[in-house]
């Protein structure tokens, strides 16, 4: 008996509990062990002093595995001293990016990280609503996607075939711990 083909998923981890990109990652650990070819775009990620451990293993799990870190770092936030035009320019080209490895049929699973966010982060506005859905209408019937970020919009949450909110019970910051090497980033 032949497998059913395969209809890809359009998952959505949102809310404002931490998880989000850590549940996209460990979905990309399944896939590898299925043997599929697994793409990570990063839409704040990147331009940071800091070692991410899913960039670490997308060097050694290469080509199988990659991670583009196409962000500049958080919107005013976190030390931020851009100027927004860069930041927005970043994200034009990861949606520019993002278009192109979709409809390029090479990935079975790709994970558009933190492009919630982008939609609206602290009020401020790097892509839209039309662009992540322009991204979800050219998505291979196969192609499972994986979006994260805080605050999904409605239109995306009707659009996705799974739709799951981390919800904040308790957090190391509230008692002034740091972000953890291996647990954070």
């Amino acid at each position: 008996m032949s497998a059913a083909p395969r209809r890809g998923l359009i998952v959505v981890y949102t809310g404002h509990g931490k998880g989000k990109t850590s549940a996209a990652l460990g979905a990309a650990l399944r896939a590898l062990g299925h043997g599929w070819r697994v793409l990570v775009i990063q839409f704040f990620k990147g331009d940071w002093p800091v070692v991410f451990g899913e960039v670490q293993m997308g060097k050694r799990l290469a080509p199988q595995f990659e991670v583009l870190q196409l962000g500049k770092g958080f919107v005013k936030h976190m030390g931020d001293q851009k100027p927004f035009d860069e930041h927005l320019a970043a994200a034009r080209e990861a949606l520019r990016v993002a278009k192109e490895k979709i409809s390029s049929g090479a990935y079975d699973l790709i994970i558009l990280d933190e492009i919630i966010y982008a939609i609206d982060y602290a009020g401020v506005q790097l892509v839209t609503v039309e662009d992540v859905l322009d991204l979800l209408a050219v998505k291979p019937a196969s192609l499972h996607l994986i979006l994260t970020g805080r605050n999904a919009p409605q239109a995306i949450i009707d659009r996705a075939d799974l739709v799951t909110s981390m919800d904040e019970i308790k957090h190391p910051w509230q008692q002034k711990v740091p972000a953890q090497v291996g647990i954070d980033y």
